[in-house]
């Protein structure tokens, strides 16, 4: 009977959770903790497990409750419903993907301390004990250091990177310049990498932007040959620097083309009064409807009852004209419904805004100019573009641009007016792209002449292509050489342990065939020669096919036909990996933005080159 009680209270007990902490000993009549495998007595109790557990473990079964109260008052069934802890797998499966969310999204470090978020991963997983703050700050500096490394050893790799930089302001007003790379990987497809965002604490001079971009080409084991190109603004402190890195290493200098044409537009624009006002008073109109409820629901009525889509009208960015544009084609397509809120009793009971609706004459100007803006609207998207080449481009799309600026007609006496002074801009702006010198090569024209959509160049005069083709078979022609020679270095050790094998006496052989210096010069011009004869058929027989579609992919192309071409697709790679703009790096480090923002904006300027750093590169791993 005893017995049958004892029995009886053992499987009560043994009910309680603290039994997933401990393991039973019969015969000795112990416990042993399954984490610190310390033996307690046990005398068909549960108390001293419980002590032990909240002393030596308090993290691992989360007694939080127990702790406040006083040990005679803890409840003996506190385990019966409470969770048992992750295992380390889960725990850091967890860890991992919090970080994850914290670099993917650019959520701030703090973010593990806030009330929400932690009752959020509780309710998901009760038994997850999150790290606090500093353990997730040691892990995204152990990330930042193997992304490091690994893109170490992708640059080690490449033949060849091109560097976009600009100089960007924080809500804080500290300015940082941001450096990224660029290049074509083995598989002919576009790579982009950031490099660093560091703080410009001394004067924005132009020696200490050059002096930062040689020090983080230094710190990712960059050598200064391998960097073919330098994208940057037209502000003249990193023109400046750029031209000092020309000088030093050789390094191109290459001025965004999205800020030249934006540039183009917009004084162009602000040379017309007319077109100046007209744009004012769309902007006028935009924003009554903007901040005026009653009016932006009449709107969304009318559009209704006329059966068009329920579109937003858009503001323009006094520092972007393609918002002019977008501003004026919304407008446009929503006239009609426009004008009949405008005119609706209910919205305009006092007649005074009636006003602001455009005059006919300003509707036309208006419907001109966004049919002259068409075409550079297209030119823009298109620059902006990651996946594929862009600089090789330029020179087919400032050609058409400037015919297509001046093949309309129109009515209006400013937009014929806007016409002739935004292509004379475009001539001024990018005159060198139509102009080719072999002793100082335009690097644009070469990656055109390299591109084979564009390979007959026929937007230069006959002799002009000429000269790039003739530039084009010398770089391919020394590059050959160079690389022939490097193979020849790597072969002097074979032929020095095999010349031990030749005659110990040589005169009878140098009198019957010749001395070997003379068959040596003799073998090596004829290679030579040969080996000029063939870099010239690739260039000829490169240039001879026809060109490739606009709609085909070049570096598809490339791949295709890099065995038909080694020599010249070794040589297109680097020009072909040159950005046009600025757009790749601006999209890579939007994250700073978001980064540095009002709830981060004491952030040090470690933590905005780490975080920074990982969001962009966080694919690495």
């Amino acid at each position: 009977m005893a017995e049958s009680q004892q029995e009886t209270a053992h499987k009560r007990q043994r009910m309680s959770k603290v039994w997933d902490h401990f393991k039973l000993k019969k015969e000795d009549r112990k416990v042993q903790c399954v984490y610190c495998n310390a033996e307690l007595a046990f005398h068909n109790s549960t108390s001293v497990m419980i002590q032990h557990l909240i002393r030596k473990h308090p993290v691992k079964v989360r007694s939080t409750s127990l702790a406040e109260t006083s040990s005679s008052q803890r409840p003996m069934d506190c385990f019966l419903r409470s969770a048992t802890s992750c295992t380390a797998e889960e725990s850091a499966l967890l860890t991992e993907s919090i970080l994850k969310m914290l670099v993917t999204d650019m959520r701030p470090l703090s973010m593990v301390e806030d009330e929400g978020f932690k009752k959020m991963i509780s309710a998901f997983n009760p038994k997850y004990s999150m790290p606090a703050r500093p353990h997730f700050k040691s892990l995204m500096e152990k990330k930042h250091q193997q992304i490091t490394e690994k893109l170490k050893t992708v640059l080690q790799d490449t033949e060849s990177v091109a560097l976009t930089t600009d100089i960007w302001t924080s809500m804080g007003t500290e300015s940082y310049l941001r450096v990224a790379c660029h290049f074509l990987g083995e598989d002919w497809e576009m790579k982009s990498f950031s490099l660093t965002t560091v703080p410009l604490k001394e004067n924005h001079t132009a020696a200490n932007i050059a002096d930062c971009l040689e020090e983080t080409t230094d710190k990712f084991h960059i050598p200064f040959p391998k960097v073919k190109a330098v994208v940057h603004d037209n502000g003249a402190t990193v023109v400046a620097a750029a031209n000092i890195l020309k000088e030093r290493h050789g390094w191109v200098s290459v001025r965004c083309s999205g800020h030249i044409l934006n540039f183009i537009v917009q004084s162009t624009l602000k040379n017309s009064k007319t077109i100046t006002n007209c744009v004012a008073s769309a902007r006028s109109l935009v924003e009554h409807f903007k901040k005026s409820e009653l009016a932006c629901a009449k709107l969304q009525e009318m559009q209704k009852q006329m059966g068009m889509p329920p579109l937003m009208l858009i503001r323009d960015v006094s520092t972007r004209w393609n918002g002019t544009y977008h501003m004026l084609s919304r407008l446009l397509g929503q006239r009609w419904p426009m004008t009949a809120a405008l005119s609706d009793p209910t919205v305009n009971s006092s007649g005074k805004h009636h006003h602001l609706d455009l005059k006919p004459e300003q509707w036309n100007l208006s419907e001109e100019l966004t049919r002259v803006l068409g075409p550079f609207v297209s030119v823009t998207e298109f620059l902006h573009g990651e996946q594929y080449v862009t600089l090789s481009s330029l020179p087919q799309l400032v050609h058409n641009l400037k015919k297509a600026a001046l093949s309309s007609a129109f009515e209006s006496a400013s937009v014929k007016e806007f016409q002739a002074q935004v292509a004379e801009q475009i001539t001024e702006r990018w005159q060198e792209l139509f102009f080719f010198q072999p002793e100082a090569p335009n690097t644009v024209l070469l990656a055109a002449a390299l591109d084979p959509r564009f390979r007959k160049l026929k937007f230069l005069p006959a002799e002009d292509v000429f000269k790039v083709q003739s530039t084009i078979q010398s770089m391919a022609l020394a590059f050959k050489k160079e690389e022939r020679q490097s193979q020849v270095s790597e072969d002097e050790g074979t032929a020095t342990s095999e010349s031990r094998f030749a005659p110990k006496d040589g005169s009878f052989a140098n009198t019957i065939l010749g001395s070997s210096s003379d068959s040596d010069a003799s073998d090596e011009e004829h290679e030579a020669q040969q080996l000029s004869q063939a870099v010239q058929k690739e260039v000829l027989q490169y240039f001879g096919e026809l060109p490739l579609s606009k709609k085909d992919n070049p570096l598809l192309w490339w791949r295709t036909n890099e065995t038909r071409y080694p020599t010249l697709a070794k040589l297109a790679k680097p020009f072909l990996g040159i950005p046009a703009t600025l757009t790749p790096s601006e999209r890579l480090f939007f994250a700073t933005g978001n980064i540095v923002s009002r709830r981060r904006a004491s952030l040090s300027s470690e933590h905005v080159d780490l975080l920074t750093f990982l969001h962009c590169n966080h694919r690495l791993l």
